[in-house]
């Protein structure tokens, strides 16, 4: 009989165990749809509470940039294709971070033997293949549609050292997708490339950029949320 008894003392009752279940069960519920109606509330928050900051996507195929080069007897003029190109940007504070990079290696101004010439002796493409620019803030007003104007600084990366620079930009938004343009100068002689006069020919000491770009806009406030809930 005390044998029994120690037995059945030492095994749960079905009702005892019925009940732990059911607690374990509740709090799992709880638990789950607490966050469940966490998510909802940030994917569905105002345009007011949510964050103003954006991600800008570059299409490397709808952009790039043109230089121009005076010279006494003809003015050169070349282009450069981007590589890849993602600008993360808050227009509150006016803080900025990301890069824009350009494949040094396929410059051209149309004539082979100068083309070679820029690569081997100016920009040495073979040994510094990128052109980097990375943003660290811009001043200005962006408005959320239509075209604004923004004083944009930064690093600007090329032949192997960095120089900080600042130059206009005029970027037209709709919707989501985004249009860019700047002209600034560089002083490439004064940075440290070769300038490449050569007899009777010569050319200045400073290239003007033409910049182009465009691509999709992705508010942050949908990245955090979409973040957020493909983590149940």
């Amino acid at each position: 009989m005390g044998a029994a008894q120690g037995l059945t003392d030492g095994v749960a009752s079905p009702i005892a165990l019925s009940q732990f279940m059911t607690r374990a069960f509740r709090s799992f519920v709880l638990r789950y749809f607490s966050l469940l109606l966490l998510a909802v509330a940030l994917a569905t928050r105002s345009p007011a509470q949510a964050s103003p900051e954006f991600v800008l996507q570059f299409d490397a195929g709808q952009s790039g940039a043109d230089i121009t080069l005076e010279g006494n007897l003809h003015t050169v003029k070349g282009s450069f294709l981007m590589k890849r190109g993602s600008i993360q940007f808050d227009p509150t504070s006016g803080r900025a971070s990301g890069e824009i990079v350009f494949d040094a290696t396929s410059g051209k101004t149309g004539n082979g033997s100068r083309d070679n010439k820029m690569h081997k002796d100016v920009i040495e493409s073979w040994r510094y293949p990128e052109i980097v620019f990375r943003p660290d803030h811009a001043d200005g007003t962006l408005t959320p549609s239509g075209t604004s104007k923004l004083q944009v600084h930064g690093i600007f990366a090329i032949h192997g050292a960095e120089h900080e620079v600042t130059f206009l930009v005029e970027m037209t938004l709709s919707e989501k997708v985004w249009s860019a343009k700047a002209s600034f100068q560089v002083p490439y002689a004064q940075w440290g490339m070769k300038n490449p006069s050569f007899l009777l020919l010569k050319v200045g000491d400073t290239v003007r950029v033409e910049f182009h770009a465009a691509g999709s806009l992705v508010p942050q406030s949908e990245t955090d949320s979409t973040s957020f809930v493909t983590l149940f």
